[in-house]
């Protein structure tokens, strides 16, 4: 139906130059659907699915459709300059977008942590396979060059062609093989990651070359000295700029998705800028994405938006539009078909040579290395990228570009089923394994995936103890954290509290730095040293419920509060705490201190008693006791209190024991993966809230406690947390879900 509709219009004159805005749409329409259904086929059978757009392409372009119905295919994409122009734009931007997504998955802590393995596998995989592509650039016949005269740009643009890798087909492979945290799939995710930024930073040196028309000493070094100092200050200063204007944009506009639109005008903006340097602005949108990526808040949140535009959209419609500039019909021509086998077998050889050297000067086993080799040999959406740049910028020839897709695709689909051969043949170490088991625990677990604090708090003593602990557990994690400060001189005006010597804000830096020295000693263990904590200040005259409804909306995962009136004195807690936490969503940590800890807030010591009970709320509580044991170098005192029937009955007594052996086992497994002393206790002689009591009499005693939020104008956790709240000596910190 849609041919016989495209025939039609070109019955009726479509074919003329003018440009039509019906058939721009019905070519965005055929390539979206082509994309997905083919793109969706391709990932049933274990192939990227960006394979299946660019097939989606072919079969749409010269290849099959204009091949086997030949008006119907220049009545779908007419020839005419104007009408190619509407398609070419969105596949333009599309190649923008497309490199912004790139940098956001590029995991800069992961190159940090792989270090020798990563950087001797990148240099000698980008070194090897450039010479190869080098060295076939000058022996190239004239013939297949768009210009002869300039066949050393050529080479330099086929070499690098040659050596980049596609870091999203890699890690999409090594992650659907459940490899993505095994040592060696790090180590090809990080050889990727360089592999790619190197040489995007090599393609727009090389294409920078290629406008200027040829290569002298001044217009190479303009763009070498360039391209390094864009992307120094854009990794330094940039870095924190970015982080600034993302958080300061979520958190002062109030209208949709504002973050989206500074994401995009960044993403222009540098692009222009590389533009201005001598470069091409693929590099600009690259970096763009890693900046980012690299910021500490709504990295998620920011990824689901753009990914579903991008994947949706300019996906589909730049590989579409790939494969239409590809004639894989040129290789009937048993000269050029020959050339082909040649590109591919001398890009394999390359690159597999090259990536199985890094792994063995790296320090990898042999089969590590070859798992290593077969995953980064495939060049996927990069290849397609970079020669559709190439050509239309000039550097390639028609031929070429067919050429250089053909491989891209056939490297791209040998790659899964030898990565998978090849990592099916490794064994797991010990060492390897405590890790795998620290970070899956950590995937499923609430702490490590909180990506923005909010501490709501007074002028208070109390407050004052809720920031120290916000610090520690923030600083823990390197997790940026707002406060929120409430009600600030709205006490009641009796027995005024001493000044604290520390403001809110700095007690949460110094508790946090503090934390993240102690976190960053068991670095050893594979756990890495988290980053500075970010603290933003904000300013309220009252703690009413809208007060932290509205600082809520911009992305919080935590709430901790801490006022001068958290509790009454009637066994229960203030109105104006009631009001704070029914503002907030998410989970939530009532802070209330007593004695020293409130008598020296800033210097505040504690001995940590977690009450467990195997609930969600009691593993986050868990979490954030581990967090704060963590940042104080203190141990943690584990209670379970069994229920005094199954301690008489047989089966039920034996089926007691191992859950509660199951919940302190949990427990203890969470703490030993950073290095925090835990005691376990089970108590069966005494009511829940009578045995925490016994065990908080020390005066540096902080209870952590797991709590389900009932319903109701009142705040209330139940029985237990309300007579500890009522009879405890010792600081507590609720932690309500």
């Amino acid at each position: 139906m849609l041919a016989c509709a495209a025939t039609a219009w070109a019955a009726e004159g479509g074919g003329s130059d003018k440009a039509s805005e019906v058939v721009f749409l019905v070519q965005l329409a055929v390539l979206i659907f082509f994309g997905r259904v083919l793109g969706e086929a391709m990932q049933r059978i274990g192939q990227p699915t960006v394979m299946g757009q660019l097939v989606g392409g072919l079969l749409l372009g010269p290849s099959v459709l204009g091949l086997l119905w030949p008006d119907a295919q220049h009545a779908l994409f007419p020839s005419s300059a104007g009408q190619k122009a509407m398609l070419d734009g969105v596949s333009q931007f599309g190649v923008l977008m497309l490199l912004l997504l790139a940098g956001m998955e590029t995991d800069l802590q992961l190159v940090r942590r792989i270090g020798r393995a990563a950087f001797s596998v990148s240099l000698t995989g980008i070194v090897l396979p450039f010479g190869c592509g080098f060295i076939l650039g000058e022996f190239l016949p004239d013939w297949l060059l768009p210009k002869p005269d300039e066949r050393l740009i050529a080479a330099l643009f086929l070499g690098t062609a040659l050596s980049i890798s596609s870091v999203k087909i890699v890690a999409m492979v090594v992650r659907e093989m459940e490899f993505l945290r095994r040592n060696v799939g790090q180590v090809i995710l990080a050889s990727a990651v360089i592999d790619d930024t190197v040489g995007w930073i090599i393609i727009a040196i090389t294409f920078s070359l290629a406008e200027s028309g040829s290569i002298d000493a001044a217009s190479l070094a303009r763009s070498i000295i360039g391209t390094l100092a864009f992307i120094v200050i854009s990794l330094t200063i940039g870095r924190r700029l970015v982080f600034w204007m993302i958080r300061w944009v979520n958190d002062s506009f109030v209208s949709e998705v504002p973050v989206i639109s500074l994401i995009l005008l960044l993403m222009i903006g540098m692009a222009l800028i590389t533009q201005a340097i001598g470069v091409h602005t693929v590099l600009g949108a690259f970096i763009a994405g890693i900046l980012v990526g690299e910021s500490p808040i709504l990295t998620r949140r920011i990824d689901y938006q753009l990914r579903g535009v991008i994947v949706g959209l300019f996906a589909p419609v730049f590989f579409g539009t790939a494969g239409l500039s590809a004639d894989l019909t040129i290789l009937g021509d048993m000269r050029l078909l020959g050339l082909t086998a040649g590109l591919v077998a001398i890009a394999s050889i390359g690159k597999f040579a090259g990536a199985f050297a890094g792994g063995e000067i790296g320090g990898l086993t042999r089969s590590e290395s070859l798992a290593l080799a077969s995953g980064m040999n495939a060049r996927g959406s990069t290849e397609v990228i970079v020669a559709t740049i190439g050509l239309s910028m000039g550097v390639l020839s028609q031929d070429l570009f067919t050429m250089i897709v053909a491989m891209a695709v056939i490297t791209t689909l040998a790659m899964p089923p030898m990565l998978r051969w090849s990592l099916g043949r490794l064994p797991l170490g010990a060492e390897e394994k405590a890790r795998l088991e620290r970070e899956e625990i950590e995937s499923k677990g609430f702490l490590p995936n909180v990506e923005r604090l909010l501490l709501a708090v007074d002028d208070s003593s109390n407050g004052a103890f809720a920031a120290h602990l916000t610090g520690l557990i923030a600083g823990s994690r390197g997790i940026p954290t707002t406060v929120l400060r409430i009600g600030i001189g709205n006490g009641d005006g009796k027995g005024a509290e001493p000044e604290p010597p520390e403001t809110p804000e700095e007690a949460v830096k110094s508790a946090a730095e503090a934390a993240r020295q102690d976190a960053g000693e068991d670095t050893a263990k594979g756990n890495p040293k988290p980053e500075p904590v970010p603290v933003t200040t904000v300013e309220h005259d009252a703690p009413e419920r809208d007060v932290i409804a509205e600082e809520a909306r911009k992305g919080y995962d935590m709430l901790i509060l801490g006022e001068d009136k958290t509790a009454t004195a009637k066994s229960g807690f203030h109105p104006r705490a009631a009001r704070a936490v029914a503002g907030f969503e998410g989970t939530v940590a009532l802070t209330v201190g007593r004695g020293r800890h409130l008598e020296h807030p800033e210097d505040a010591r504690l001995r940590i008693i977690l009450p467990v009970n195997g609930t969600e709320a009691s593993r986050r509580a868990t979490e954030i006791a581990v967090a704060l044991a963590r940042g104080t170098g203190v141990g943690i005192l584990a209670l379970y209190v069994a229920s005094r029937e199954a301690k008489n009955r047989g089966r039920i007594a034996r089926l007691s024991r191992r859950h509660e052996e199951a919940i302190l086992r949990e427990v203890v497994k969470l703490a030993e993966q950073y290095d925090t002393r835990v005691r376990t206790k089970v108590c069966v002689d005494v009511g829940p809230d009578d045995a925490i009591l016994r065990e908080s009499s020390h005066p540096d005693s902080l209870i952590v406690m797991g709590v389900n939020r009932r319903p109701g104008k009142t705040l209330y956790f139940g029985d237990t947390a309300a007579s500890v709240l009522a009879r405890a000596k010792a600081s507590i910190l609720f932690v309500a879900v």
